[in-house]
């Protein structure tokens, strides 16, 4: 339960990140550095997401080797599978996205 809570928060910090970001009036005197676009963003949700799914790996192979919690396992194992689900997600999300762009006529 903490794992779905400890994942529910940083996916919510990170739509209100990207709100925010969203809101901010276009030619701000912020540096172009820190202005990310689409692409940095989700460049840097699949860096996060490989990741996660990494720390599990490395985890399972801990716990064969028998140099790891089995708490510890669950819970690398448990936030790797609630990230894949929720990447599966936005990708049917997207593809949906895009058939109804693509249907609207011009």
């Amino acid at each position: 339960m903490t794992v779905a809570l400890s994942a529910y928060s940083r996916a919510i910090a990170a739509y209100e990140q990207a709100g925010n970001k969203a809101m901010e009036p276009r030619g701000t005197d912020t540096q172009p550095d820190q202005q990310a676009g689409f692409a940095d963003l989700v460049r840097n949700a699949a860096t996060d997401a490989i990741r996660t799914a990494e720390a599990g790996e490395r985890a399972s192979m801990a716990a064969l080797k028998g140099e790891a919690d089995i708490s510890q396992v669950v819970t690398a194992v448990a936030e790797a599978e609630m990230t894949l689900q929720t990447v599966v997600t936005i990708r049917d999300r997207v593809i949906e996205a895009y058939k109804d762009i693509a249907r609207m006529p011009m």
